[in-house]
């Protein structure tokens, strides 16, 4: 689906490195989501908003049939380098969270890692969820908390952004479990939450998550390109994210990031 909206968030994605974020910051978050689910050989896998394949690759290396889909052609090209050089194979397909373009129930376990929870329109992207998941299949979910470091990070870019569009929802309420509850609701059952952090030991000075994310991470360069021709809000956002992660860096240097885990099994009926 093309929409001004859609291009906007296949642009800020576009931007900047994220396979390098994910590769330096959250490697070990989709082999942790692959085990909460049980993925192994044969079963039929799709991962939403799959990114570069955080999760989609360790996914496939199980044996399992896998589809990493993404709204971002960009991200995709990556993800087919990455799991070549590991001799992973599964299937890349650019969609739409909102709008998947799969059948109902053609998956045995669907999963997102840090990745659906960026669709603005959380009930149409909890929905396909369910849509795509066979009758007893798997749901498995890795979100950032909104009390957490990056939960935090979106809170502080808040007043530097422009406004949402009408009917959007913070990306971090996908790491409130009452929340997901809620959208994923009698679709199914047997929910599992927990609430874990990953260590980042990534930025030792104390300005390096500042200068990495505002060059790296698309949703904080979208932010700064906003104010590339005001330096004195360009270094109000510097302060500010440099006070953030003074609050969240421990003595040594690393920080913990705060994540939602969530698994469930899409109901019967």
């Amino acid at each position: 689906m093309t929409t001004p909206l859609k291009d906007k968030h296949r642009a800020i994605w576009a931007s900047g490195d994220y396979a390098a974020v994910a590769a330096d910051i959250i490697p070990s978050l989709g082999p942790v989501l692959v085990e909460a689910c049980g993925i192994g050989p044969g079963q039929r896998v799709l991962d939403v908003a799959a990114g570069t394949g955080n999760a989609a690759i360790p996914a496939a290396l199980t044996g399992a049939d896998v589809t990493a889909s993404d709204l971002t052609p960009r991200l995709l090209d990556i993800g087919r380098r990455l799991a070549d050089e590991r001799d992973a194979k599964l299937t890349w397909a650019e969609a739409d969270a909102e709008a998947l373009p799969f059948g109902d129930g053609e998956y045995d376990c669907v999963i997102s890692c840090v990745g659906v929870m960026f669709a603005p329109f959380h009930q149409a992207a909890a929905g396909e969820l369910v849509r795509v998941c066979r009758p007893g299949g798997t749901i498995g979910l890795i979100n950032w908390t909104p009390t957490g470091f990056i939960g935090q990070l979106f809170a502080t870019l808040k007043p530097f952004a422009a406004p949402p569009p009408p009917g959007a929802q913070p990306a971090p309420l996908w790491g409130d479990e009452s929340h997901v509850r809620a959208l994923l609701g009698d679709h199914v059952t047997s929910v599992s939450a927990q609430t874990r952090t990953v260590r980042v030991e990534r930025f030792a000075a104390a300005d390096g998550f500042r200068e990495y994310f505002k060059h790296n991470y698309g949703p904080t360069l979208a932010v700064y390109r906003l104010h590339a021709d005001d330096p004195q809000r360009t270094a109000e956002l510097d302060a500010a994210l440099d006070e953030l992660a003074g609050r969240f860096r421990a003595a040594d240097g690393s920080m913990e990031w705060e994540y939602l885990l969530l698994t469930a099994r899409r109901s019967e009926v």
